[in-house]
């Protein structure tokens, strides 16, 4: 494989609102000095107060977008988020296959941050059976780990149990999101069969905080595109993830976005 030079090709849906999906990732990719390309899977009519249409790409688009990056702007790693039907996690599936030398970061994304399902049932067995094993890093929270594992996760420790079983299902490494866990304390486990790393801040008190999942695996995406060391990359997209929500600019009168461009004004 050439020299990392930083290329990202996501694979997500758009959210016409801007914080999270292919917006999100590509504000977070060019905020940490990596390049962004995009396979479109879904139009979303939303904003902070949630979702309320969902436009799907047939998968063929899909599958013809993300090839039409690869043969010709190629990528250095690729980041998944709403696939929203079986087909599309199909099509994924074959493209991540054809592009087997660039790290996946999966974010199994299932339910919007308004509650509104991003994700057929078909749709996520799909996911478990196809994506997770090719997955070099796995991004669920609490509730997708759930849904993929069958365990109940409202501890850190069954975070922990349900990483351990997602490493079981083929996935290389899994960052376990705790965000849905109670406690002043938010902690995400990094699971690898080498061992655990934890990341610990203090919950934020705020209602902005949509497109975080988003945010984190894209920022975990670009730091492994750039050559980072998995460690690294998930610390580096922690710390970015965590100032990002505590510089939040306070826009929306629901579940407002995250400040993607702070590294950029260098204050």
């Amino acid at each position: 494989m050439d020299e990392p030079r930083g290329r990202v090709l996501i694979i997500a849906g758009s959210d016409s609102g801007g914080g999270a999906g292919i917006q999100a990732d590509i504000k977070t990719v060019t905020a940490l000095g990596g390049y962004a390309a995009t396979a479109v899977t879904a139009v979303t009519v939303q904003n902070t107060l949630g979702v309320q249409a969902v436009h799907a790409v047939p998968a063929a688009l899909v599958e013809a977008q993300a090839r039409a990056v690869l043969d010709d702007i190629g990528a250095d790693a690729i980041k998944t988020g709403m696939l929203g039907d079986e087909d599309v996690v199909a099509a994924v599936a074959r493209i991540l296959d054809s592009a087997a030398l660039a790290p996946a970061v999966v974010d199994p994304v299932m339910v919007a941050k308004g509650g509104a399902s991003l994700l057929s049932r078909g749709a996520a067995e799909a996911v478990k059976r196809l994506l997770v094993p090719r997955a070099a890093l796995l991004t669920p929270n609490a509730h997708e780990a759930e849904a993929l594992t069958g365990l109940v996760v409202t501890t850190t420790d069954g975070l922990r149990r349900a990483g351990e079983a997602l490493l079981k299902l083929g996935a290389a490494a899994v960052l376990m999101k705790g965000g849905h866990v109670p406690g002043p304390t938010v902690t995400d486990l990094l699971i690898t069969p080498q061992g655990e790393t934890s990341f610990e801040g203090e919950r934020l008190d705020t209602p902005h905080t949509h497109g975080t999942g988003c945010t984190l695996a894209s920022a975990s995406a670009v730091g492994l595109a750039q050559g980072l060391r998995l460690q690294d990359a998930v610390a580096r997209a922690w710390a970015y993830t965590a100032e990002a929500i505590r510089r939040a600019p306070g826009f929306g009168a629901g579940h407002g976005p995250l400040d993607h461009a702070w590294p950029l004004r260098g204050d």
